[in-house]
């Protein structure tokens, strides 16, 4: 058999065997992402997996680089992967995606036991990071209130004791607007 035909056969029993199951999900017929877990559960994650021209004689290339995935520590990851390439190692040569998943399922709690999950991406950011974004949005406020007197005066003319607009200042004369537009009343 050529590797083509493996990849038909192994195409097909994939389709038939998660039929209905969200936690797969063909991207193309040699593209395929399959959820570890539930969507809800911290623990979950989400496999990219690919093939070669040659698969299953060589290795397929798997991915955990989804958005999904991306509370999941950098380490974690890599863990993940080792874990799985040993298990390509021991079915290089055979249809291996049910194996695989089937695998990452049974054993997720031992995948992700280190598992700390990063909350937000703002973790990700050094706080001189935070300290120089905050400076360079204050130094463009400062820039925007700096008027002429002129304006200052024109806007003091606008607003009443608090410094706000009357309510309406920018809305539209509608029978000035009217006039202007050619806007024609109905008979």
């Amino acid at each position: 058999m050529t590797a083509n035909e493996d990849q038909e056969m192994e195409l097909e029993a994939l389709r038939s065997i998660y039929e209905g199951d969200d936690c797969f999900k063909e991207l193309s017929p040699v593209s395929f992402q399959f959820r570890i877990g539930d969507l809800d559960d911290s623990k979950s994650f989400l496999l990219e997996v690919s093939w070669p021209e040659n698969y299953p004689e060589t290795a397929p290339h798997i991915s955990l680089d989804t958005f999904f995935n991306n509370r999941i520590s950098l380490e974690t990851k890599q863990y993940i992967l080792s874990k799985l390439s040993e298990q390509v190692e021991a079915n290089l040569g055979t249809a291996m995606m049910y194996t695989l998943f089937e695998w990452g399922k049974e054993n997720q709690e031992t995948l992700m036991e280190n598992h700390q999950p990063v909350t937000s991406a703002v973790t990700l950011i050094s706080n001189s990071d935070v300290m120089n974004n905050s400076t360079s949005v204050s130094k463009k406020k400062e820039k925007k209130e700096q008027l002429t007197k002129a304006q200052k005066r024109k806007l003091i003319g606008r607003t009443d004791n608090k410094g706000e607009l009357p309510r309406g200042w920018d809305w539209v004369d509608v029978i000035k607007h009217l006039s202007k537009t050619g806007g024609k009343g109905e008979d």
